[in-house]
């Protein structure tokens, strides 16, 4: 089962992919591209040219799991524009976005850390 938690990584591959790519060919941009192994457990989210299309990949121990999101109308609202090629974003970050949300305008309070 995919498990989204506070504690999971979640990269932003912030260049567009090529959808017709499934699993072999997003974990090989992961390598490649973004530097991180696939079969790490972290959630990779990719977008199309277009801004209409999320596809979520992750390994969980045992599988691929290869999950898209396609909007009905209109364009992803937010998505970063930095040089980089990824970028890390909290569990709940993707959810906001996931809504077709911006994180950086959702006006949440900080993430809850235990002071030692």
């Amino acid at each position: 089962m995919l498990q989204l938690t506070p504690q999971s990584r979640v990269f932003l591959a912030l260049e567009p992919a090529n959808f017709r790519k499934g699993i072999d060919g997003l974990s090989a941009l992961c390598r490649q591209r973004l530097g991180v192994d696939p079969f790490g457990g972290a959630i990779f989210v990719f977008r199309n040219r277009q801004g209409t299309s999320l596809k979520l990949l992750c390994y969980d121990g045992q599988e691929f799991w290869l999950c898209q999101k396609r909007l009905s109308q209109g364009r992803l609202k937010w998505w970063p524009k930095t040089p980089q090629t990824s970028q890390l974003l909290s569990a709940r970050d993707l959810q906001i976005l996931l809504w077709n949300g911006n994180p950086k305008e959702a006006g949440l309070a900080e993430d809850w850390r235990r002071v030692a």
